[in-house]
């Protein structure tokens, strides 16, 4: 029985990724750009009912919502040749389009107003799906579209659908010296984050820091485009569903998936690392010669993994949980052989309260995609370092507070009108959730 997902994208970047993400399964699971199955298409082996359904003309259409405040991004996808891929009634922009202004007070408020009309489209396709096991957020945590209306609708949906796993991938901003593009970013991630916290299930962290070095550093592209890094990011996205495509014994719906990843509830916020790694159109990947240990040793690599954090010398931050999922031509004894030699040369860190083990899903390959190289692997890992993340938004949001800066974008908002308490209660979560990750890598956790 397949256990279907429901995609919001929401916002510029969640829209953009998300958009990459489905031209990758497309190409993975032979549909055309129209939504029609190329003729080649004839292994039965894939389970597309998980993120697609079928129209009465035997188009395939995706399971997606698409959600934007102004309309310039779901204009060019319209422009694209995938326009008649997504089903038009899933895609919602106001009739004004004056998007938030990277405010997140304007998007949730927004959100607010448009309540009827948003989750219209989501019943509709929840109700549409015969055994609905969550949603998937696609979203940015600095603008103001993908923080604001995003967290609104993890809210509403936390609500509505008490049962239902939600997954987010989440795009949090440059950490460069000038604040980014948005300077209120660190108002806008603060206030993400609590509804991140207290209402996903999990939360895969993608750094735009770390994914601008991975695209120059490894991928060898000097100024890299968003094309480029979107790719990285669908190329992620791909393979981390990829066992629930491709369903083997294990690890074939999301909460086999995240349960594996999450010990405690607050403990959700995920890391990613892939290789080896290639550009869009790029023939060949960097790696020429790929074995299980080669993928495997490489994924614990700090220089492929999509989150940016210091080395810390005081603090040893370890690896409360890893799984990787490995595709394409692999024999279990040397999956069990590498797992050997990791333990040997202590290549991972682990907490010191659970058991110390790489956890392993060994996953299908497309057979319409053409791969150079034999392996490729994903590692998701709940990692105590991404306490970091949280220290550098707070230290961030600490200096603009201090002087109550950009504040009066904010207070035009209801939510803001009559004082600030929410910035004080999303600080104390953000604070919780950093100082539990970082009590977590100490023996006495669980007692």
């Amino acid at each position: 029985m397949p256990r279907e997902l429901i995609t919001l994208q929401v916002g510029q970047c969640g829209n953009q990724i998300a958009h990459e993400f489905w031209k990758q399964l497309c190409l993975e699971h032979g549909i055309r750009p129209d939504g029609i199955l190329e003729d080649f298409a004839v292994e039965g082996s894939d389970r597309k009912d998980v993120f697609f359904y079928q129209a009465d003309d035997e188009h395939y259409i995706p399971r997606s919502v698409l959600l934007d405040l102004e309309p310039r991004v779901i204009e060019r996808i319209h422009k694209s040749e995938y326009n008649r891929l997504y089903n038009l009634e899933n895609i919602w922009v106001p009739k004004e389009g004056g998007g938030a202004g990277n405010n997140w007070a304007s998007g949730f408020a927004q959100g607010e107003r448009y309540h009827e009309e948003i989750f219209d489209i989501i019943d509709r396709e929840a109700d549409g799906s015969d055994s609905l096991e969550g949603f998937m957020l696609c979203h940015s945590v600095a603008g103001g579209t993908g923080s604001g209306l995003g967290s609104y609708l993890l809210e509403r949906i936390n609500d509505r659908y008490p049962k239902k796993l939600v997954q987010t991938y989440s795009v949090f901003p440059s950490q460069d010296t000038s604040g980014g593009d948005v300077v209120v970013q660190p108002y806008n991630s603060l206030l993400t984050i609590k509804r991140l916290t207290q209402c996903a299930d999990a939360v895969v962290v993608l750094d735009n820091t770390a994914l601008q070095k991975i695209a120059v550093e490894r991928m060898h592209v000097q100024n890299p485009t968003f094309e480029q890094v979107n790719h990285l990011v669908s190329t992620v996205m791909a393979a981390s569903t990829s066992t629930l495509r491709y369903p083997g014994y294990m690890n074939n719906d999301l909460i086999g998936l995240i349960s594996a990843l999450i010990p405690t509830p607050r403990l959700h916020f995920l890391m990613t690392g892939y290789t080896p790694l290639k550009s869009p159109g790029q023939i060949e990947a960097n790696v020429r010669k790929t074995t299980v240990l080669d993928v495997m040793r490489r994924l614990l690599q700090p220089q492929n993994m999509m989150m940016s954090t210091k080395r810390d010398r005081q603090r040893d931050h370890c690896f409360i949980s890893i799984l990787n999922i490995i595709q394409g031509e692999v024999d279990p004894t040397q999956v069990h052989k590498s797992l050997l030699r990791i333990r040997e040369r202590k290549l991972a860190n682990f907490i010191p309260w659970g058991p110390a083990s790489i956890q392993v899903a060994l996953s299908k390959r497309s057979p319409y995609v053409k791969e150079t190289t034999r392996v490729s692997g994903l590692m998701m890992a709940n990692n105590t370092s991404v306490a970091q993340l949280f220290q550098r938004t707070l230290t961030s949001y600490d200096k603009l507070r201090k002087r109550e800066a950009f504040m009066d974008q904010f207070k035009k908002q209801p939510m803001f009108r009559d004082d600030l308490s929410e910035f004080d209660q999303s600080r104390e979560v953000v604070q919780q959730v950093m100082d539990e990750y970082k009590a977590a890598e100490s023996a006495g956790y669980v007692s």
